[in-house]
């Protein structure tokens, strides 16, 4: 089952369980340990996430703010549309490994290994291991946040779902097959990027609840997972709205040139 759960399962000790084995802590001390443990997540995936890369690549690559072109959106689709495919590969794998870093910080921190205690046929885990998996999915939270919301960029970002979608691959690796599967219809079969990354995330939790048994009785992912499609959604409302006036731009990967050739030459024509 490790491909539905995730990377968290490679870590079986984190700094936490090295302090503990340190200090011995008592109840006190040990609710103070993983609250700080919690906060530290919190503010080292927040700072990753306000990394954002749309802007690192067009200011270091073309001393220019692609928030000053198209949507005004700091993301790989207005990269893609601004500079071009390449510039748009490396945006996306910048914000999403950010989201991968985050989490990994997070089981790096949290690290415990799995006990599992069956009671009355219900499978019961230890609960530092309960821990580290919320921090995990806490830390792609708030990556998403600080992309959406960067305190390096005066809290103008992209809308998240790169920094989503591979935090996704690290969290649930057969879940997300699924989820780029959905993608990748939507995107290449109507080439609304923004309606595939809303029904995509949308999903998630979906997916979460009824494949991911091991925390269907705690409900941490699919609460986490409702939480990072919410922010999503939130993220794309402007895009929603252009999708109901059917005023969205469409965004096509291959032959966009073609195309646009296409319609150009028959706006000219219809001019004449």
């Amino acid at each position: 089952m490790f491909w539905m759960w995730g990377i968290y399962n490679l870590f079986k000790n984190g700094l936490l369980n090295i302090i503990r084995t340190a200090t011995n802590p008592g109840e006190i001390g040990e609710a103070v340990l993983v609250g700080c443990g919690f906060m530290a997540v919190i503010v080292i995936s927040y700072l990753l996430g306000s990394v954002n890369w749309a802007l690192v690549i067009s200011r270091v690559f073309y001393h220019d703010d692609v928030r000053d072109h198209g949507s005004g959106n700091a993301g790989t689709t207005n990269v893609l549309r601004t500079y071009g495919k390449r510039a748009a590969v490396f945006t996306f794998l910048g914000d999403g490994l950010k989201g991968v870093l985050a989490v990994l910080v997070a089981c790096a921190i949290f690290g415990y290994p799995m006990i599992v205690t069956e009671i009355n046929g219900l499978h019961h885990y230890d609960v530092r291991y309960v821990q580290l998996v919320t921090a995990a999915y806490l830390a792609a939270t708030f990556a998403i946040i600080g992309h959406i919301l960067p305190i390096f960029a005066k809290f103008r970002g992209g809308k998240g779902f790169a920094t989503f979608l591979l935090s996704a691959l690290v969290l649930n690796p057969g879940i997300w097959l699924i989820l780029i599967a959905i993608f990748l219809i939507l995107v290449l079969g109507a080439h609304f990027v923004s309606l595939g990354s809303i029904v995509t995330a949308a999903f998630y939790p979906i997916l979460l609840s009824s494949f991911d048994s091991v925390y269907t009785q705690y409900g941490i992912a699919t609460l986490f997972a409702f939480c990072m499609a919410a922010l999503i959604a939130w993220s794309h409302r402007t895009n929603i709205k252009r999708l109901w006036n059917h005023t969205e731009r469409k965004t096509y990967f291959f032959g966009q040139k073609s195309k646009d050739e296409g319609e150009k030459t028959k706006t000219q024509k219809d001019t004449k």
